[in-house]
């Protein structure tokens, strides 16, 4: 019986990051330890990609679903900045910048009166442009893909996993054992499929912001915790 909630599985999305950042900031990746966080972690950016697409489809104010995105992405930058280099100005951004691109992806494609060969380009355009943040250019197609075959389970995980295997294909590092943990990213389709109850969970302004002030705040803290601890 499928017993999630959308609430429910944006706030595992956000265990699963926490998790995943407490690992890249204090436990070897190679390590046993640090294989199965980051294999929990690697639910984040597939969750919060597939609900953006959610979001787009029924929110009622594009135009302000999108200018939040954007806002709350310059203000994870230093946060992020400070958690990934120790610095604060560091042209690196979080996965909310990245989740903004995907954002602007859709609306350019659902909405642009535009040749759908320049639509492409744009896209590509967005993608490039992902490259200074977390989750780039997945965080950027596997929205736009979710939106577009939302109404097609086999399209919609197909065209997820096509994109997912770059992963594997780009980042697999040496030794290839320290990458395993990206094999994480196709838990989801399970996840969404046998647990997914399709419900939105409560409507209280808590939920709806929750993501957008926590995220920042915890990349804060484990930036001054580990300095705390190690020096850096």
């Amino acid at each position: 019986m499928k017993r999630l909630n959308r609430n429910q599985l944006k706030y595992l999305a956000i265990v699963a990051m926490v998790v995943d950042h407490v690992a890249w900031a204090f436990v070897p990746t190679a390590s046993l330890l640090g294989q199965l966080m980051h294999l929990f972690g690697r639910l984040t950016g597939p969750l919060m990609a597939f609900f953006l697409a959610e979001g787009y489809a029924h929110t009622r104010n594009v135009k302000k679903y999108v200018l939040r995105m954007g806002v709350f992405a310059l203000i994870s930058w230093v946060p992020f900045s400070l958690f990934e280099t120790g610095r604060p100005f560091y042209p690196c951004f979080g996965v909310i910048y990245t989740l903004f691109l995907g954002l602007l992806a859709i609306w350019l494609w659902d909405k642009a009166k535009l040749p759908v060969w320049l639509k492409v380009v744009a896209v590509i355009a967005l993608c490039v442009l992902s490259d200074w943040g977390d989750w780039p250019v997945f965080d950027v197609l596997w929205p736009l893909f979710f939106f577009l075959w939302r109404d097609s389970e086999k399209k919609k995980w197909t065209a997820f996993c096509l994109v997912g295997l770059l992963i594997l294909f780009f980042m697999l590092g040496t030794p290839w054992w320290g990458s395993l943990f990206q094999l994480g990213i196709f838990l989801v389709p399970l996840l969404v499929h046998f647990c997914y109850n399709g419900e939105s969970g409560s409507k209280a302004a808590f939920h709806k912001w929750f993501f957008y002030i926590f995220y920042p705040a915890h990349l804060l803290a484990l930036y001054f915790i580990r300095l705390a601890l190690l020096g850096y």
